[in-house]
């Protein structure tokens, strides 16, 4: 009788052969099984796939993973399962810690984080830091939803991992800018479907107000101006993929040629500049906190900002 595989290793790929490799030989030793479902790959990412005696499985062509996850996850043998990217790497350090935690009884699904390589660069701030993803649990313990980005539903207990470097997932994200853009005109037409289905009909403020909130989330309260320019570059290319969402959502609806009330556009001129202003004092205040004059400056802006808010 063949012997059930303790730990499967589950990866959903389309074009993914300069990522494969890498991803495959990080976990070299640690997985039983290797559990690779194709989406009608036209490079040798199959080929890749064949040289770690994986089993190999297809489904048709997703614009998005998680539709094909359920399915990938049902072909997996093993007790414990874990789920890759073709863009991710495990360390070592992660991998003893993993194999210490399939010996405990009171652990269902593992919280682990996530070190994201964006444009070449760690990106600890953003948003993008400890970026905690459930990669590893028990079979049957974790099913995704259909939804772009959703998370998975679970049950059982859980366990989070320390978010420390040596115990993360190593993601190689974007590597340029125009891989960046690729995948926001992707994203945003499967975002934007999901909107108009469920009738969701785009305001003005969601073109101006919606992309700045996005930004100053990001830069300012998620600190992403400690990453640098890359910080900066990252946060606007994401307030432009919100932007490009309800872009395409308006060109669903027939590309509408709406009046837009004067009194509409300057009530969310002004809400985005209010935010932006609430957001860039604090940063201000943080940034030059012992300076006496500049925090003076700060205060009678905030003061400005709330008189003219709603004028």
């Amino acid at each position: 009788m063949e012997k059930k595989p303790l730990i499967s290793l589950v990866i959903n790929v389309r074009n993914e052969a300069e990522n494969l490799d890498r991803c495959l030989k990080s976990v070299k030793g640690f997985a039983n099984e290797i559990v690779i479902v194709d989406m009608h790959s036209t490079d040798n990412s199959l080929e890749i796939a064949k040289k770690y005696n994986s089993r190999v499985f297809s489904y048709r062509p997703m614009k998005y993973v998680e539709p094909a996850r359920n399915y990938a996850l049902s072909k997996a043998k093993g007790k414990w399962i874990l789920l890759l990217d073709p863009d991710e790497v495990l360390t070592s350090t992660l991998k003893k810690e993993l194999l210490t935690i399939i010996k405990r009884e009171d652990v269902d699904f593992v919280k682990v984080p996530r070190k994201n390589l964006i444009f070449g660069k760690w990106i600890r701030h953003s948003k993008c830091w400890p970026d905690y993803l459930i990669r590893f649990f028990k079979k049957n313990s974790v099913t995704w939803k259909n939804e772009i980005h959703s998370q998975p539903e679970c049950k059982g207990n859980s366990l989070t991992l320390i978010d420390v470097e040596s115990m993360a997932i190593k993601h190689y994200n974007y590597r340029s800018v125009s891989q960046y853009l690729t995948r926001a005109i992707r994203y945003s037409s499967v975002q934007a479907d999901e909107l108009f289905e469920s009738g969701y009909r785009p305001k003005i403020t969601d073109f101006l107000l919606k992309p700045i909130q996005e930004f100053n989330s990001r830069y300012f309260y998620a600190e992403g101006y400690k990453d640098g320019m890359h910080g900066l570059i990252f946060c606007l290319l994401q307030s432009f993929s919100i932007c490009l969402i309800y872009i395409r959502l308006w060109e669903k609806n027939g590309s509408e040629d709406k009046t837009v009330s004067k009194e509409s556009f300057v009530s969310a001129v002004q809400e985005s500049l209010f935010e932006f202003g609430h957001w860039f004092s604090l940063y201000f205040k943080n940034e030059y906190s012992k300076n006496i004059f500049k925090n003076l400056l700060i205060k009678i802006r905030q003061i400005l900002n709330r008189l003219t808010k709603n004028f």
